[in-house]
């Protein structure tokens, strides 16, 4: 049976796929989700604390006054039969329990990067690499930043041979959605791949 809201059989075959946006402290992710996100976008921020001074290096982010504490979550449809839900991990290392959770399921990763504080981004590289989950890199190029090149980026994160390093301006939906776009080619090609030698 038909459900009253699907005009066309094409809408049985529409292809939803989980992706989460990762990287350190204040880099971006709330704001790609937001950016792209074609609902409203499911945010859990609170307010920084004197507790969290403590803990959260600002350094660089000296304007910040939130922090996600559990994830962030917009959706966009890419084309007509494929969406992308995506979530976005906090960027704390007291809240990297969280991830587990998050990654069951994923397709794939963009791992934003401030190349003002790039070591931030290690841990997150780092769980990708470890778990077999094809990422991106994507710098989000900040006002007053020195512009580095995607190759430099990639030799200084010693990013294995082929990831994607993309740059991009996490406030700008079309910006954020190439870079989704090119997450997903990649991570089709890497699943396609590890299919094939899984047959071999």
């Amino acid at each position: 049976m038909v459900s009253e809201h699907s005009d066309t059989a094409d809408d049985t075959s529409a292809l939803a796929l989980k992706i989460l946006v990762a990287g350190g402290f204040g880099v971006g992710k709330t704001t790609l989700v937001g950016a792209v996100s074609e609902i409203r976008p499911l945010r859990t921020e609170e307010l920084l604390s004197e507790a969290g001074q403590l803990v959260d290096d600002t350094g660089g982010v000296d304007q910040k006054v939130t922090t996600t504490v559990a994830m962030d979550f917009g959706r966009i449809t890419i084309r007509s039969g494929l969406s992308l839900y995506l979530f976005g991990t906090p960027g704390q290392d007291r809240f990297w329990f969280l991830w587990d959770e998050l990654a069951q399921g994923a397709l794939g990763a963009v791992v934003l990067a401030d190349t003002r504080r790039l070591e931030d981004c290690f841990p997150a590289v780092d769980y990708f690499e470890h778990r077999r989950i094809p990422f991106v890199v994507a710098v989000n190029c900040f006002a007053g930043a020195r512009a580095y090149g995607a190759h430099d980026v990639s030799r200084a994160l010693d990013l294995d041979r082929g990831t994607p390093v993309v740059l991009c301006d996490a406030r700008d939906r079309d910006s954020g959605k190439e870079v989704l776009i090119r997450l997903v080619e990649y991570a089709g090609r890497m699943h396609t791949a590890r299919l094939l030698d899984s047959v071999g």
